[in-house]
């Protein structure tokens, strides 16, 4: 399986802490590994790093993160660089060959994106061509790549899990 992890760019505190945070859950429960955070925010990745804590798996969450030597030290390992944006090709023209590729580093962004993304970028894929949320196209980007099997990932030290229910919230401590 691929091994998928995203990196957050254009960050600003004072802006957006919730969004960034839900950035990084739904990349956690979709299937990403883990999240590099080109900025300073230790409150929102110790709130990642608690629901990791709580609901399991082995995801990470860092801070103070430079994108453009973190895509640089990627690319050196063998992986690939894929940049969520709407400007880009079509991701269901491109979701065969992405599922093909072992290490996947997704790039969304917050502010603008700076243009040299673009080039450093081994694809640039648009979920769709009309704005959005970061939170959406990555969420839509991961369950295409995964093909649904996320939804029925295992994670593995939690403390807490979701008994599926027609009616209700139902919770179990483990």
């Amino acid at each position: 399986m691929t091994e998928v992890f995203v990196l957050r760019i254009g960050h600003r505190p004072e802006r957006d802490q919730r969004v960034t945070t839900h950035v990084g859950l739904a990349a956690r429960a979709l299937g990403a590994r883990g999240l590099y955070l080109a900025g300073r925010d230790p409150d929102v990745i110790e709130s990642i790093r608690d629901v990791a804590a709580r609901w399991g798996g082995d995801f990470f969450a860092e801070d103070e993160v430079n994108w453009k030597a973190c895509i640089r030290e990627w690319k050196a390992r063998g992986g690939k660089v894929v940049h969520l944006t709407m400007y880009g090709e079509r991701l269901p023209d491109r979701e065969e060959e992405l599922r093909a590729l072992a290490m996947i580093l997704v790039v969304v962004g917050a502010e603008k994106v700076p243009g040299e993304v673009f080039g450093l970028a081994d694809y640039n894929i648009a979920v769709t061509g009309q704005p959005h949320s970061e939170i959406s196209s990555l969420a839509v980007f991961l369950d295409r790549l995964f093909q649904g099997k996320e939804l029925f990932a295992a994670f593995p030290g939690a403390r807490i899990r979701v008994v599926p229910s027609r009616d209700g919230k139902v919770t179990e401590e483990l």
